[in-house]
């Protein structure tokens, strides 16, 4: 991989910045970052938005603490992915498959493409709902929205083009990546700052919420448990139900802080960039500055605004059920159904089938079942948007959140087709700095249907991609883990004594604790009546058992 940015003045700004007192060092990093910003530029998207906002409606402050916590523990990985492409110089794709293992390499190569396709279609339509919903109302017709998602598709394939047009084009890209992610980060912060203004958010209950609290992962709300309550005889059903949205929200918001294609762009990003030994040091600091700070203030701005207005209280959805308008409707009216299903057994199916019948046992459905189905129903970005109108004013809280959701948006759309193309190259064996990355970098393009077709779309495609993704993730901690550990790989570069113990004792709970994720997110996850989290469950075992095996054999053989 050519090294574009390797010229004579800039090696000696890394140089000099290596020399330098704390203060200088972090200043110069900081001008010379950039691969860590097109990690937060993907981190930064629609399964970030949508999970935010869940945990926020569903848990209020009490989850504040899970997305930096997850968030820390993939930057510890992604940093030892720095360490040993920064050492090495070589591209990890090849890396694994001659010293760990081909069946590990092409699995982690299949999983990031067919992540990179698949998510392309939310973010697509995420975007253009911002700009036909948000910010240009006129757009929110069926040729509004063509003209939206060609737009976006027209923005990322410029921003892509400057990425391989050389050394300059690199920079530009970043420049333009650096400017959405700072925008995401604006919008949100704003958000938040027109609630303090109000003297809306408890500082104190937000604070306490940054304490981890392992038992919220298993339990409802302590402020919901009155309202469980006051369902009587189904309470323990209401209990069950939401623990389980719970569960899969929380490993939503888990996974899309370090997601599996985030493990592929990172070394080719640095390789591009011409980044070797030298630049360990400010690899792992401008994963800080590009990925961790956006990543935790956009990400908890959004569950500060969500709890703030949603967590606890019915009033927003029982009014949209009375006019029947809004999405949230339509989650509200499932809630409904699955707690009728609970109520008249084998004689739903009859129900089902006369839809005033249908209507007129959701109307009666006892007034505390309603409010708690209210209470947990999901919002989007234009309910949020819309509450935020008494402090700031229609206009503004429109445009704010337009302008934050189309940057998470596009800056995914733009990093999903850069991460593919280097995937597409690796395939098929061709030089990433080639034109071969520009047609790879194509095919996530088919993303633009998503206004139109990710509805229907999301169960078939959604499903098993989260869990490939889910079941690849550990691997692909547990591969870079080895990789440390292998005087084979690393050479003289390979950490010893305090510091190999220093790096091991953060990858090992790292790696640990996503494995745990990963099992706990697929287990009893079916699609169609298929049980594909557990297929999923036995492919990561069976690649945990062929890449270890495969690692000790031939780290023995040059022992």
């Amino acid at each position: 991989m050519a090294a574009d940015n390797q010229t004579v003045g800039f090696d000696d700004l890394v140089d000099e910045a290596n020399a330098a007192p704390l203060g200088r060092k972090l200043w110069l990093w900081t001008r010379m970052s950039g691969p860590g910003w097109l990690q937060g530029a993907i981190t930064l998207g629609g399964g970030s938005l949508a999970g935010s906002l869940y945990l926020g409606v569903i848990m209020g402050y009490g989850l504040m603490w899970l997305q930096p916590l997850a968030m820390l523990l993939g930057v510890i990985m992604l940093a030892a992915i720095s360490y040993v492409t920064l050492s090495t110089g070589e591209r990890p794709f090849a890396l694994i498959r001659t010293h760990v293992s081909p069946a590990l390499a092409w699995a982690w190569l299949i999983a990031t493409m067919t992540a990179n396709i698949v998510w392309c279609l939310p973010q697509f339509a995420l975007g253009t709902g911002a700009l036909t919903q948000n910010l240009f109302p006129s757009l929110d017709n069926d040729s509004g929205k063509m003209i939206a998602a060609g737009g976006l598709l027209v923005s990322a394939l410029t921003v892509v083009w400057f990425y391989n047009s050389g050394s300059r084009g690199i920079k530009l890209f970043e420049y333009v990546l650096k400017a959405l992610v700072g925008l995401v980060v604006i919008s949100f912060f704003g958000v938040v700052a027109a609630m303090t203004k109000a003297g809306l958010l408890p500082w104190g209950e937000i604070f306490a919420g940054l304490i981890p609290d392992p038992n919220a992962l298993f339990e409802p709300a302590a402020s919901l448990q009155p309202d469980i309550a006051a369902t009587g005889e189904f309470s323990a059903w209401w209990s069950s139900k939401i623990a389980g949205m719970q569960k899969d929200n929380i490993i939503t918001a888990f996974a899309t802080a370090v997601g599996i294609n985030m493990t592929f762009l990172l070394p080719y990003s640095m390789l591009r960039k011409g980044w070797g030994k030298k630049h360990r040091g400010i690899g792992i600091y401008d994963l800080s500055i590009g990925l961790i700070v956006p990543f935790v203030l956009a990400t908890s701005c959004v569950v500060l605004a969500a709890a703030n207005q949603f967590h606890a209280k019915p009033d927003d959805v029982l009014a949209m059920v009375e006019t029947g308008k809004g999405k949230e409707v339509g989650e509200f009216n499932r809630l409904v159904d699955d707690r009728l299903k609970q109520q008249f057994g084998a004689d739903f199916a009859s129900l089902t089938a006369d839809p005033d019948q249908l209507a007129e046992a959701r109307r009666v459905l006892p007034e505390p079942d309603r409010r708690l189905a209210a209470m947990i129903a999901g919002r989007d970005n234009l309910a949020l948007a819309k509450t935020l109108e008494p402090l700031v004013g229609e206009t503004v809280s429109q445009k704010v959140f337009g302008v934050g959701v189309l940057g998470m948006a596009l800056s995914t759309i733009i990093i999903l087709m850069v991460i593919n193309g280097f995937a597409f190259c690796e395939m098929i064996g061709a030089d990433a700095d080639g034109p071969m990355h520009r047609i790879g970098a194509l095919i996530p393009a088919v993303g633009v249907l998503g206004p139109f077709y990710w509805a229907a779309a999301a169960p078939a495609l959604a499903t098993p991609t989260s869990v490939i993704g889910g079941a690849m993730l550990p691997i692909a901690y547990l591969t870079f883990l080895l990789l440390m550990n292998s005087r084979k790989s690393l050479g003289s570069s390979m950490p010893t004594g305090s510091s190999r113990f220093f790096w091991n004792l953060l990858m090992i709970p790292a790696t640990a604790i996503a494995g745990f994720g990963s099992l706990w997110g697929m287990y009893g996850k079916q699609l169609y009546g298929y049980p594909i989290g557990n297929i999923g469950i036995a492919a990561l075992l069976i690649l945990l058992i062929v890449g270890v095996t495969s690692f000790v054999q031939k780290n023995r053989a040059t022992a």
